[in-house]
């Protein structure tokens, strides 16, 4: 008997230094009297001892009780009749309704409360389960007024879907609202699956009904091996593996980065959407595109920019701004040796560098060429160079231009002042470069040439006119060394006689009002002046025959084949 008193007494300071901890906890719902008695249902034994507790009844053997709806069951109890509560000990559960129990190995019960603390010899050895929703912790104190389960050590709550685990938390089987604070985790899915998404934080709201997980603070939401979305404010949605996120989030894949004023992040699209100052970081490719909406998905490599979009490519020794209503990015054979991209721009294209400037409608860039295609009235100009055409190719070589290639009605001016002006039309033209300067220039077919060459003393002698299939300009330090055409016809004219008409070709023009003049003036659109648009010439398609034509020929020729004698 004296041993049996003395685990008793040890279960008491248990059950007390459990109670002492409540105390502390905020949110301690205010005392409320309740007469409705503590009922003792069934005990093997009963005795009192008032040596040892004068106010308690000793019950031993499948101790039950009720109170207030709810059913608590233990191997043996301390009660106390008249404060309306009972210490039990050994195998305790309590059970409300057919939806709700808590088990554990002591209970203190208070019934004018309706408090209960239940606690554990055992890691996780107290378990409240709800529905489909079971919460496992070394101790437990439940609120029956405001339904309210509240765990001060280590806890972990599992649902149907995901595990979650914090130092400390609380959970409503009412609302299925929880929250929980320090060290947070969510897996999802739960174990023994492996976790696709991994969020953690410091403070978190749970919803296991919704399955919606609400961080505050700084937070990390993992996916997969390559994908981190940290933010301080936002919203998982478990079920549907998305994440809607606010207050500049921002979403790390292997080398890229997409920063946003709101983020949203879809788990089984991979997509990942900004909006609101958004900054797309590649740092494996050195460039960034800014903008008010954004798009990536981090499993094909697709990123799109729009609205005020700005594209900054630092690869290379000087850095390109470039603007467009839209960019796309497309990677090919991701995950490969092999991997390229393709860029796309759409409309109204502006680019500045310091050393070349250049607008259009459109242009793709293709990284497994390195070449850039402009389209729709190209124009591009280096120094006191302007060419333009159709369409415009030019590929780069280790980061630095390579060659320009300008196809149909090709135009190459260089200004000398504000009256001169060296000019070669074509039909074809391509640009040769070294260490970015340019050393050859080639035009090809319907060469027109307005030259003007100066003497040693840098005088201007007169201009050239001439007329060539052919046309080769040797270039240094951007200055014209030599030239070489075939078959050539033309005139020269003294710098005073040069015919008022002669001093331009019949395409000549200098579109320097449409010239970007800094990085910041990419976004002002200026486009060219009504009746300077190029005309797209018309390349004429040599006539297919038809089957139907050829029956029909055949017919005609088989006709006068027979009346021929």
């Amino acid at each position: 008997m004296r041993r049996f008193f003395l685990v008793i007494g040890m279960m008491l300071c248990a059950l007390y230094s459990l109670a002492w901890v409540m105390h502390l906890m905020p949110g301690k719902v205010t005392k409320k009297q309740d007469t409705d008695k503590v009922q003792l249902l069934h005990a093997d034994r009963l005795y009192y001892n008032q040596y040892t507790n004068r106010e308690a009844q000793f019950l031993v053997g499948n101790v039950r009780f009720e109170h207030q709806g709810a059913l608590m069951y233990c191997d043996s109890a301390l009660y106390y009749e008249a404060t309306k509560s009972f210490d039990a000990f050994g195998h305790v559960k309590m059970v409300q309704g057919d939806t709700l129990s808590l088990t554990g190995d002591i209970l203190h019960y208070r019934g004018f409360e309706r408090m209960a603390y239940v606690g554990t010899y055992q890691n996780e050895g107290v378990v409240l389960r709800h529905r489909q929703t079971t919460l496992y912790t070394d101790s437990l104190v439940y609120d029956r007024v405001s339904d309210m389960g509240y765990f001060p050590n280590r806890g972990r709550l599992v649902d149907k879907d995901n595990e979650l685990t914090s130092d400390w938390g609380q959970y409503s089987p009412s609302t299925r609202d929880a929250q929980f604070n320090y060290n947070v985790q969510l897996l999802n899915p739960r174990p023994p699956k492996e976790a696709k998404s991994k969020l953690l934080s410091d403070t978190l709201f749970y919803n296991t009904l919704t399955g919606v997980a609400h961080v505050k603070g700084p937070s990390n939401l993992y996916h997969g091996d390559n994908t981190r979305v940290y933010t301080t404010n936002g919203y998982y949605y478990s079920h549907t593996d998305e994440a809607f996120l606010y207050d500049r989030s921002i979403l790390d894949h292997v080398a890229k980065r997409l920063v946003g004023d709101t983020l949203h992040y879809d788990g089984r699209t991979h997509d990942s959407k900004a909006f609101g100052h958004i900054d797309y970081d590649d740092y494996e490719n050195k460039n960034k595109f800014y903008g008010h909406y954004a798009l990536y998905n981090d499993s094909t490599g697709y990123a799109e920019a729009s609205d005020s979009a700005l594209c900054i490519d630092y690869s290379q020794r000087d850095t390109l701004y470039c603007h467009a209503d839209t960019f796309k990015v497309f990677t090919y054979h991701i995950d490969t040796d092999s991997v390229y991209r393709v860029m796309h721009a759409y409309r109204h294209v502006r680019a500045f560098r310091v050393d070349m400037q250049a607008v259009c409608d459109s242009l793709v860039f293709d990284g497994k060429d390195t070449c850039m295609t402009m389209y729709k009235d190209p124009i591009v100009w280096q120094q006191g160079q302007q060419i333009l055409g159709e369409e415009i190719k030019a590929w780069a070589n280790d980061s630095t231009l390579d060659s320009v290639y300008v196809i149909n009605q090709a135009l190459l001016v260089e200004r000398i002042d504000s009256m001169h002006y060296n000019q070669v039309a074509s039909k074809e033209m391509h640009s040769y470069f070294r260490d970015g300067e340019v050393w050859l220039n080639v035009a090809d077919l319907n060469v027109l040439i307005n030259y003007h060459p100066f003497d040693s003393d840098s005088l201007m002698i007169g201009m050239v006119h001439a007329e060539s299939t052919q046309l080769k300009m040797y270039m240094k330090d951007r200055k014209v060394q030599r030239i070489w055409m075939p078959g050539t016809t033309g005139q020269m004219y003294p710098v005073d006689q040069t015919p008022a008409n002669m001093r331009f070709l019949e395409n000549f023009a200098w579109f320097d009002y449409i010239r970007p003049l800094h990085k910041d003036d990419v976004f002002e659109w200026r486009g060219k002046k009504s009746g300077t648009e190029l005309k797209e010439s018309v390349r004429h398609i040599a006539p297919q025959q038809k089957l139907s034509n050829i029956k029909r020929i055949k017919k005609h020729e088989s006709v006068h084949s027979k009346g021929t004698p």
